[in-house]
């Protein structure tokens, strides 16, 4: 068993709740053990580093304190917006020591303190290529997933900046169709592999969004995919709970679900669909399965979009708040 300090991100407790499902089963069948970092925090997500640089970096830092302290030397994330924090504000505290020195004077008041560069960031499509192979992940499938068409789909936060040259290339990294092939997929030419799906634009720049996303899903119908699957919660909640905005905003009828790479690994290694949170997305991938012979229960597919108990529902896009606003204004 390899053990790993493990950081889930926020997204874990609520809209990717199918990925951390997905993930601990593979993981436990893989031989992996992930040990959770106690009380960690948000890395938070992509706009903070923008906005405030100091408490942006303090707040990530704090979670690599929070990992160092408990003695591994590998920090694994999920979720490629915290990976490419966590990443960045090591290598950002190492290329600027006098940035790591402000944060850590900022850790200090919670009796903190991290040594830049003492801890491997990586994400866990990187430990399941690189540490478990794909020799082994092989002998593990016991369903290969013969005639599913599967676009992969990487995003874009997790190739670049490679700052410690982990992936094959920064435009088309291979990883993720290196994993669907060993698990039988058929895997189609997906030239927006590494391609932005417009973050946290459907709020401020829906236009922009709703086009990054017609992009992604029109390539990917092209390529005749059944489905698409995906290694980061931000592509996933974005492509899948946008999609029928996006629709309605160009006049389209896609219906192309999208899934994390983990859910089709574990259908892989023999776990039945509504143990990998099959069933939560809100485009259906019951069709897609169905080109396999699984069936997702009627249940887990009448689930609805995934929620975290007591949580907040989808936001609007900010451009709609706004003109409703003005609308009661004038009235």
């Amino acid at each position: 068993m390899s053990t790993y300090t493990f950081y889930p991100g926020c997204a874990m407790e609520s809209n990717a709740k199918a990925y951390y499902l997905s993930l601990m089963e593979v993981a436990k069948t893989l031989g992996i053990d992930l040990q959770e970092i106690e009380d960690w925090n948000c890395c938070g997500a992509t706009e903070y580093v923008g906005m405030n640089l100091i408490p942006a970096y303090s707040l990530i830092a704090r979670n690599l304190a929070l990992a160092a302290k408990m003695g591994s030397k590998t920090l694994v994330s999920p979720c490629s917006a915290c990976y490419l924090n966590l990443a960045k504000a090591d290598y950002y505290m190492t290329e600027r020591p006098s940035l790591g020195e402000t944060v850590n004077e900022a850790l200090a008041a919670g009796g903190l303190h991290y040594q830049p560069g003492s801890l491997d960031v990586r994400h866990f499509l990187d430990v399941l290529i690189n540490d478990i192979g794909l020799d082994a992940l092989r002998a593990k499938v016991v369903q290969p997933l013969k005639g599913l068409r599967v676009a992969p789909y990487m995003g874009c936060m997790i190739p670049r900046p490679d700052y410690h040259k982990r992936w094959s290339d920064t435009e088309h990294p291979t990883e993720l169709v290196d994993v669907l092939k060993a698990i039988g997929a058929e895997v189609v030419e997906f030239p927006s592999a590494a391609t932005c799906c417009g973050g946290h634009m459907t709020q401020i720049g829906p236009e922009t969004a709703y086009e990054l996303i017609r992009r992604l899903i029109s390539s990917a119908e092209a390529a005749q995919a059944d489905i698409m699957v995906t290694v980061c919660p931000m592509c996933q909640v974005n492509i899948d709970a946008y999609q029928g905005e996006t629709n309605r905003h160009f006049g389209t009828n896609y219906e192309m679900p999208i899934v994390f790479f983990t859910q089709l690994v574990g259908l892989a290694l023999g776990f039945a669909p509504e143990k990998l949170g099959f069933g939560t997305e809100i485009t259906s991938a019951a069709k897609a399965l169905a080109r396999i012979g699984m069936d997702i229960p009627k249940s887990a597919e009448e689930g609805g979009p995934r929620k975290k108990q007591g949580g907040l529902p989808m936001p609007p896009c900010l451009r709609k708040n706004v003109k409703g606003a003005a609308e009661e204004a004038k009235a």
